[in-house]
């Protein structure tokens, strides 16, 4: 790509996103290095992913979420998140949409800053050994642990992102402490970034679920979810191994615009 590319930077929570109006379709989205150089925090913009936003029928957009690695990956909560924000900002939509994305639709509201974005059900959590193991649009690991502000965090997530059963196909490591007031306390350590993030919503979502089997909390709930990038808040009605009306609610803040 030799012209000047013009992009939008967002965050939610502290997981940042690189935000591209690919509505006439000239992004190559098959130029993974193009992409991980725009990611990258020393020699490009700087991001956890990159998305585009494209047209697409019988939605008001489409999401394509690429990995700060460069290869398009599975589901990004905070990001469907930013996106809504995105398309509100570019004028696509008002205060609610429909969209698509790879793990399929998704229906969202925006108010200000504040996006409440629909996330898919969950049929049925899986266990390895005394971690959960959930996917929530992406495949997460769920382990509750003590003392999480002291846990190193990379280290132990590397590991377990590496190990023989994750290492081809990769996870998401969460470790999740309980708090005083009724919530969680969330780190992530993120594949396709390959480092801790200061927040993750398909992960804080899955950390929500784990915490309702681990807890026995049946019913409609709402999770608070503390992660080091702000506060996220998950929703859904548990009936067994059943995830319905599954919500994702935070902050989706604009940082700046330019052209690289």
């Amino acid at each position: 790509m030799d012209e000047k590319l013009s992009f939008s930077k967002y965050q939610g929570a502290g997981n940042d996103f690189i935000l591209v109006d690919n509505r006439t379709g000239f992004f190559d989205r098959s130029d993974v290095n193009l992409v991980k150089r725009l990611c990258d925090r020393r020699f490009g913009i700087g991001a956890d992913g990159l998305m585009l936003l494209q047209d697409i029928k019988n939605f008001d957009f489409e999401m394509v979420y690429f990995n700060a690695d460069g290869r398009e990956g599975t589901m990004c909560g905070n990001g469907g998140r930013c996106i809504v924000a995105f398309a509100r900002d570019l004028g696509i939509i008002a205060e609610r949409t429909a969209f698509l994305a790879v793990d399929g639709r998704h229906e969202a509201k925006i108010d200000e800053e504040l996006v409440d974005l629909g996330m898919i059900d969950v049929n049925g959590t899986a266990r390895d050994g005394a971690a959960y193991v959930i996917d929530t649009g992406s495949p997460h690991y769920i382990h509750f642990v003590q003392n999480l502000d002291n846990l190193p965090v990379y280290e132990e997530g590397y590991k377990i992102r590496n190990n023989d059963k994750y290492r081809k196909e990769g996870i998401n490591v969460n470790f999740v402490q309980q708090e005083s007031d009724g919530g969680y306390f969330v780190r992530t350590f993120e594949r396709g970034v390959e480092n801790e993030t200061l927040a993750c919503g398909t992960g804080a979502t899955a950390a929500a679920m784990a915490a309702a089997v681990e807890y026995s909390l049946e019913g409609s709930l709402e999770i608070p979810i503390r992660v080091l990038g702000g506060q996220l808040y998950i929703s859904f009605n548990r009936t067994g191994e059943q995830f319905t009306d599954v919500r994702l609610k935070g902050p989706a803040q604009f940082v700046f615009k330019g052209k690289i």
